[in-house]
Order: structure tokens, then C-alpha cells, then sequence
């Protein structure tokens, strides 16, 4: 018997877990596990009830949350109801409050490992306290007679506004992240940072734009009808093969950003972030409106205009055999792959890091390169994977890797395209994040590694007759 199907089985399964190392996965699978058990052991409690208590086991409360939520906040004696008032008003084990009041509250600590943050199966990390004061957000306002203007996005903004006060005058300003990595990616425990944290880290982002996505949805839906633990199950653990052709109809986790731009605009946003700052007494000031206004635009570039692409740790990334030549950019061209080999699209987190390794060691064991050849490749998971990225010279287009970058698709593109939506990752989205970044000139220019390279078909036909329509290809060789 596994360690997880003892979750399924009795609350004193979840003991025996708890006990074990097994609890202190941080991973989202165990969380909607015990929001699971929570609601099998309080049948009567309402969803409202439920996020409540555990915002409060997060110990999520401020003036912000304050003004939103109710008086019932005492700021001066949260603690207490975190430990013993919560407990009494539900029927939860002293073991399992524990486990959600670590896999919930979150903090920072000295060596920049981030607390109260869970991996989900697509390879994105997520803090639940902006999560669950979305949620919170959203029940409410489904009771109330008049939906507060922007209520869904006052979580994020939350942590937005601070970030921006604190480091938004550094040099350079870190107004926004870090990433990070987990010390393991099947079995996660400890995320460490990647650097010195701003206080709107990736995490926090994440959780408060999906907070957003979610409290939006559940203010309009039938309430009565609402299972907290059915929206996260849905929303974080969907497989790609439960999705038909239609993706931007679908709530879920891997569609933040493009489900995020559809419930807010920059104006509003700002309003938000405006409304927050107003809390902590900081609105009005003619340098928090600038600062406000530099770090919604950072906003925006970040994870707006930029795809998400999963970092080289989180795919199981060997270094590098030898230092790697830095790049110069901005770079003029844009060199389209396919990898033929492996000839399949991957379409989960698991089999494209697999993939990702597999190229990388033929690369660097049957190629004899140092690293992986490309710049960035494109899964079929909704994501893009970090290969050599923006800064290092790849091994992908031979003659011309000083001077652009290689974006190869997993899979054999001869007779039929990649997915619509991966494709604009790579033309609509990578592009843009390139040249807003400095990475990229802006009149730059695509082009199939065929047109380069002599005696080879990549990037497929079907491919390469797809990038002829798109914005910066040329038909020449400009080497020639």
C-alpha cells in the first residue's frame, strides 16, 4: 500500500501519514487530498466555511483582508483562532491542522527557502494563501448584492503593491520574483530561491492570479452547487487529454495567464494595486504612482507578454560539461526546429522533462556538445523548457549560433503541425518577451533551420510551410 492511498482511506490513515515523511511533500495533489478530508469529515460546512478556516490556518490577515472579509478578523488574536478556535468549529485532527498550517503559511526564511508554497503536476509552484484568500474573495462577493468593482484581483495586488514600495528604487530594481527549484520534483519538500526575493516572488504570483481566476468564477456560479476540493482537482490536476480543441474555454491551472488577461486590463489592475497601497496609508504620493506604474509595466512583460517556461532544474537538467560562450544580444534571427526524434509531442510535465534529458545527453554523450543544443524547446503541455535560454551560445543552427537563437518543437513535424496554442507560445508570446527583454532586435528575423543548413528538412515541411505566414519569417537566405 502506497503512502498516498492511505490518505484515501480514514482519518487515521492520514495520522499514519502525517507521521510519516510522506506529509511533508509539498506537492498539490497532497493538499486537495486533505481539503478532500476536510469536507468528508464536515458534510454541513459550507464552501465559504471551509476556504474561511483555512485562510485562517495561513494565517492570512491584514488590514486589506480586513476591510474585504469582515470584522471577524481580530488581527490581535488570529493566532489563537488558527490554533484553537478553528479546531473547535471543525472537525479536523491535530495532525492534519498541523500538516495545512505548514504546507499554508507562508515566509521566507534566511537561505531563501520559500515556506507555504506546493509544486502542481505542470511543473508551476504555488503559494496557497493568495489562493485561498482569492477563493474567500469570490464566495463572498457571490453572497453579496453588489460585487465590489475588481474584488477578484485585490489578493495579488496585495502583494504587488508591497513589492513595488520595497525594491522598486533598487538598483536594478527587483520589483517582481524569483523562481526557484525544488530539492526534489517527484517527491518536493524544500523550493529554494534562486536569488534574493522580491516580496511578489513567481509563487506568490501565481497563487494570486489563480486566487483571481478561481474567486472570479465562483462569484458568478451557483454556490450551492460548489465543491472546493472538485474546482482545485479540476483546475490543478487535469490532464492535457481531458481537454478537447477548444483550450480558452477551460479553467485551468496551465491557462493562468491567458484565463488572467481575460479578467483584467492594465487600468484596472492599477486601480487595484492603488487600492491596496491606499491601505498601508501610501496612496496620493507622487513617487509610489511612479513606482506603481514601472512595476505594473514589469507586471505585464512578466506575465503577460512573456510564456511561462520551466526552468532547466525542474526538467532534471545535467550542468553544463564546460563553462558556456555568452551571447551578445540583441540577436537579429530566430532559427525554427523540430526535434524528430523524440517524434512524438509530450504532453505532460513527467514525459517532457524525460524528453529534455534524453536530448540533452544524445547532445552531449553522442554529439560530443557541451549542453543541450537549443535555445528553447516547446512541449506540448502548454509550456516552453528552458534549454542554453537567452544568454548562452546554443549548439542548434550550425554556422549561426553567435547570431540567433534555436527553438526546436518536440516532435516530427513532416506531416502535420504542432497545436495552434504552443505555436503562438514560440510567434506571439517567446518572440515579444525576446525583444521587450533586449534579447531579440525588432526587426528581426525567423527563420527555418533548412534555410540555413544544407541537406537537412527540419523543421518539417508542415512546420516550415506554417512559419512562412508568420510575422518576421523571410523567404531568402541571408547568408547567401
Amino acid at each position: 500500500m502506497t503512502p498516498g492511498a492511505l490518505w484515501i482511506i480514514t482519518m487515521s490513515g492520514i495520522c499514519i501519514v502525517i507521521q510519516s515523511s510522506a506529509v511533508h511533500l509539498r506537492n498539490m495533489e497532497h493538499f486537495i487530498t486533505a481539503v478532500t478530508h476536510l469536507e468528508d469529515l464536515n458534510p454541513g460546512l459550507s464552501p465559504l466555511a471551509l476556504v474561511t478556516s483555512l485562510r485562517k490556518i495561513a494565517d492570512q490577515s491584514d488590514s486589506l483582508t480586513h476591510d474585504l472579509v469582515g470584522s471577524s478578523d481580530n488581527r490581535g488574536d488570529i493566532h489563537y483562532e488558527t490554533n484553537s478556535f478553528i479546531t473547535e468549529q471543525m472537525n479536523i485532527n491535530h495532525n492534519l491542522s498541523n500538516f495545512l498550517d505548514e504546507v499554508t503559511h507562508h515566509f521566507i526564511t534566511n537561505d531563501h527557502d520559500q515556506r507555504g508554497v506546493v509544486l502542481t503536476p505542470d511543473g508551476t509552484t504555488v503559494a496557497l494563501a493568495p489562493l485561498l484568500l482569492g477563493l474567500e474573495y469570490g464566495l463572498r462577493a457571490n453572497k453579496a448584492s453588489n460585487q465590489p468593482h475588481g474584488f477578484h484581483l485585490l489578493p495579488l495586488a496585495k502583494y504587488l503593491g508591497m513589492s513595488f514600495l520595497q525594491f522598486g528604487n533598487a538598483t536594478p530594481p527587483q520589483r517582481l520574483g524569483l523562481d526557484g527549484c525544488w530539492d526534489s520534483v517527484s517527491a518536493p519538500m524544500v523550493f529554494t530561491l534562486s536569488g534574493v526575493p522580491s516580496l511578489a516572488t513567481d509563487a506568490l504570483v501565481h497563487g494570486g492570479m489563480d486566487g483571481a481566476i478561481l474567486g472570479k468564477h465562483l462569484s458568478v456560479v451557483n454556490s450551492s452547487e460548489v465543491n472546493l476540493s472538485t474546482l482545485l482537482r479540476s483546475y490543478y490536476l487535469g490532464t492535457m487529454e481531458e481537454l478537447d480543441h477548444d483550450l480558452s474555454t477551460h479553467l485551468r491551472g496551465r491557462y493562468r495567464r491567458e484565463n488572467f488577461k481575460k479578467i483584467t486590463n492594465v487600468s484596472l489592475l492599477q486601480e487595484k494595486v492603488a487600492d491596496a497601497l491606499h491601505s498601508h496609508q501610501q496612496k496620493g504620493d507622487l513617487g509610489v504612482e511612479s513606482l506603481m506604474e514601472k512595476g505594473i509595466k514589469d507586471f505585464m512583460l512578466r506575465y503577460m507578454e512573456c510564456p511561462a517556461i520551466i526552468p532547466r532544474c525542474m526538467w532534471g537538467a545535467a550542468p553544463p560539461l564546460v563553462p558556456l560562450n555568452p551571447l551578445s544580444p540583441p540577436l537579429p534571427f530566430l532559427y525554427i526546429h523540430h526535434t524528430a526524434i523524440p517524434s512524438k509531442p509530450c504532453r505532460s510535465l513527467q514525459m517532457c522533462s524525460k524528453n529534455m534529458r534524453a536530448m540533452q545527453h544524445f547532445h552531449q554523450k553522442g554529439r560530443g556538445w557541451y549542453d543541450i543544443g537549443y535555445s528553447f524547446v516547446v512541449g506540448s503541455d502548454g509550456y516552453i523548457y528552458e534549454g542554453r535560454g537567452w544568454m548562452s551560445v546554443g549548439a542548434h543552427t550550425k554556422g549561426h549560433n553567435t547570431v540567433g537563437y534555436g527553438v526546436a518543437f518536440i516532435g516530427n513535424y513532416t506531416a502535420h503541425l504542432p497545436a495552434q496554442y504552443d505555436m503562438e507560445l514560440v510567434h506571439h508570446h517567446l518572440v515579444k518577451c525576446g525583444v521587450s527583454n533586449g534579447f531579440l532586435q525588432e526587426n528581426f528575423t525567423i527563420l527555418g533551420h533548412r534555410q540555413v543548413v544544407a541537406g537537412t528538412g527540419c523543421p518539417g515541411e508542415s512546420l516550415y510551410s506554417e512559419i512562412t505566414t508568420w510575422e518576421h519569417y523571410k523567404d531568402t537566405d541571408p547568408f547567401k
